[in-house]
């Protein structure tokens, strides 16, 4: 590796860390003004006592909401990018569905919580379906606008060599829409943890949600607040995953591509 990707390496690895460095220096000054009450938000020094009096019960929790998460975010990328090439691949579809997925992720989540417990049980299956709710929808936007905005020269291409509807589709319209689609998968990502809390907090046996609910409703906020950061974290490891994933994918994306 040249000295100049390894420093680009380097800051790109230690700037994250120096954000989050950032927030909790903020965190430790509001709680030590006591600008937000400590029953609220206890010090960052209390949340890390309350992790440490119980880590393998946090961990173990961590596990079943991860699992959740990466459970739910697969189903919905599958169905998600199913549903965009059916909407992409025929305007009456597209015509016909738009409106009705529009209308389903306009309802709040939160409030089909009950239901899904009486419809499903309590358990996985609630959860699940929780997460597919909110990740589904920019799934399905971003490929079907990736597929149905083809640059102009490669379409223009494609009609030159004469090739048929599954050669352009596979050579050039999906490729090309790769970095939309990649573009609805990590603004899923985040939203599958936020569905696998929520689900939590209304069919969950276990889980951070869980956990949350718990000692929250027991006055014991670093715990729940423990709990919450762990939640971040996981969600910060997955995003981070899925951008190294669209980096080996697409490797020619930031060669074609202005920055900033």
């Amino acid at each position: 590796m040249r000295a100049g990707d390894l420093r680009l390496a380097t800051v790109a690895a230690l700037l994250p860390a120096v954000g989050l460095l950032v927030a909790f220096g903020l965190w430790w000054l509001v709680a030590r003004l006591e600008l937000i009450h400590p029953a609220a938000l206890p010090p960052p020094g209390s949340v890390l006592s309350a992790f440490l009096e119980r880590p393998d019960r946090l961990l173990e929790h961590t596990a079943v909401t991860t699992r959740a998460i990466l459970i739910g975010f697969a189903l919905s990328a599958a169905a998600g990018v199913l549903i965009g090439l059916a909407l992409a691949a025929s305007r009456t579809v597209e015509r016909m569905f738009t409106p009705l997925l529009v209308a389903v992720n306009a309802v709040p989540k939160i409030t089909l919580g009950p239901l899904l417990v009486v419809a499903l049980g309590w358990g996985q299956k609630p959860i699940l379906t929780m997460v597919f709710l909110l990740c589904f929808f920019p799934i399905v936007l971003s490929t079907a606008t990736g597929l149905t905005t083809t640059p102009a020269e490669l379409a223009e291409l494609v009609r030159s060599y004469n090739a048929s509807r599954w050669q352009s589709f596979r050579k050039i319209r999906f490729p090309a829409a790769l970095p939309q689609i990649f573009v609805g998968l990590k603004v899923a990502m985040p939203l599958a943890a936020i569905g696998a809390v929520i689900g939590e907090f209304q069919a969950g046996e276990g889980g951070l949600g869980y956990v949350i609910q718990q000692y929250a409703g027991v006055g014991d906020t670093a715990t729940a607040w423990a709990a919450i950061i762990l939640i971040a974290l996981v969600s910060i490891l997955f995003y981070g995953a899925l951008v190294l994933v669209e980096r080996f994918s697409l490797p020619w994306l930031r060669e074609t591509t202005s920055s900033r």
